[in-house]
């Protein structure tokens, strides 16, 4: 008691300064003594006997939350540099906050193989896949899901140049030398029969899904579709097909990603996969899809179908019709597998480019004319795309127009 009596003080005061003036919640011993400091109350303090050492409590960050699927996605997607820097993404968000657009699309990996933050698994850590292009994740999901903004984690699954340079057995190869094949714009691409790529992807999706991220949508699950495609090593079993491997990877993929816990999925798909009957040569079959992801996003942009597609010369010029006809189509078949027109949510075009021989400039009017193609086919969800995430305000609704919409059909 006398050392107590002589330096407990010290230790106080000392404490004090250290924490700017304000006593924090502690569990400490002096000499024979324990104490307890109660940050509701500057001067409590309780002790019992025991040696002598300092236990601050580390504090515990708050668990992460997570939103519900809307019934109605209105989606706009975003890179990860837009996402992780402020004037652009208050930009974005402030249009969310003025629209009847309710979800954001997020790159958690683009193209060029990199995760966009700084991921934790030990696993994926090892393989240095990522860079900081969000700098906290966490913050930036917890600070969407207070605006009450769902957010899809948007993954560039078998497009990466990055770990087919990493891990070469990964890749596609080429049947000429056995090197790694690349398309016409120098990418390369992940085997889909490789079990490691597929064991990358889910650790990946749950790596996003605990970090805020409330669905996965998962682009480029295909096989290339340019370049010397005769080249390609498909590695192909005996009466195995493209489609085969796909619709396999398709299955496993999704089981993965759901296991322990079952979260929200999404796949992209080549628009025409709508129409078509065949894989195209890449491997998608639509009805191969439906099955094994929660949403399928056929990615209609009337600018990518080529001239006679519905007896048009220009398709881009008839944005409603090229999104009727195919969310009609792809709505039928989702039926003949016993699901729904909620299985279906479009991605929509919000860009102008010269496609196909022919340019045409995407006003407001061709933008709504494509939601207005999938609503009348029976379809309310869709996710706009835009490279350079720079949206038409004015092809969306205002939140007063949404709010005279809702109260009007609460009438009817």
């Amino acid at each position: 008691m006398k050392y107590f009596g002589k330096h407990f003080w010290y230790i106080i005061i000392a404490l004090v300064i250290l924490s700017g003036g304000t006593f924090l919640y502690l569990n400490f011993k002096v000499g024979t003594h324990t104490f307890e400091t109660d940050n509701t109350d500057g001067n409590s303090l309780k002790g019992e006997a025991s040696s002598a050492q300092v236990v601050p409590t580390v504090p515990v960050p708050p668990p992460v939350t997570h939103i519900s699927t809307p019934n109605e996605v209105r989606a706009v997607y975003v890179s990860a540099w837009t996402a992780g820097s402020a004037v652009p993404r208050d930009r974005i968000i402030s249009l969310i906050d003025s629209t009847e657009l309710n979800s954001i699309v997020i790159d958690i990996k683009d193209s060029t193989g990199y995760i966009s933050y700084e991921v934790t698994d030990p696993t994926l850590k090892a393989y240095g896949s990522y860079q900081k292009r969000i700098k906290d994740i966490k913050a930036l999901t917890e600070m969407l899901h207070k605006k009450n903004i769902y957010i899809i984690g948007r993954i560039s699954t078998l497009q990466d140049s990055y770990m087919t340079k990493k891990e070469p057995s990964w890749a596609i190869t080429k049947k000429s030398d056995g090197g790694v094949w690349k398309d016409r714009k120098g990418l390369s691409f992940m085997d889909p029969t490789n079990d490691n790529v597929l064991e990358y992807t889910i650790l990946m999706a749950k790596e996003a899904y605990s970090v805020g991220f409330d669905e996965i949508n998962f682009d480029y699950i295909r096989y290339p579709s340019d370049g010397n495609i005769k080249d390609i090593n498909y590695r192909l079993g005996e009466g195995r097909t493209r489609a085969m491997n796909m619709k396999d990877f398709f299955s496993k993929l999704n089981a993965g990603v759901k296991e322990g816990e079952n979260i929200p999925t999404s796949a992209d798909l080549f628009g025409l996969t709508t129409t078509e009957k065949t894989d195209m040569g890449i491997g998608q079959v639509i009805e191969d899809a439906i099955p094994n992801f929660d949403f399928i996003a056929p990615m209609v942009y009337p600018s990518h179908f080529a001239t006679g597609f519905g007896n048009y010369k220009i398709p881009a010029e008839h944005p409603y019709e090229v999104i009727n006809t195919t969310m009609k189509s792809a709505i039928t078949r989702s039926i003949a597998l016993g699901f729904t027109a909620d299985k279906i949510r479009p991605w929509l075009q919000d860009f102008s480019i010269k496609d196909n021989g022919y340019y045409v400039k995407y006003t407001p009017e061709l933008v709504k004319a494509q939601m207005k193609g999938a609503k009348d086919a029976g379809i309310d969800s869709w996710m706009l795309w835009d490279p350079s995430n720079k949206y038409t305000p004015s092809a969306l609704l205002s939140t007063t127009d949404v709010n005279y919409r809702d109260a009007s059909s609460n009438k009817q």
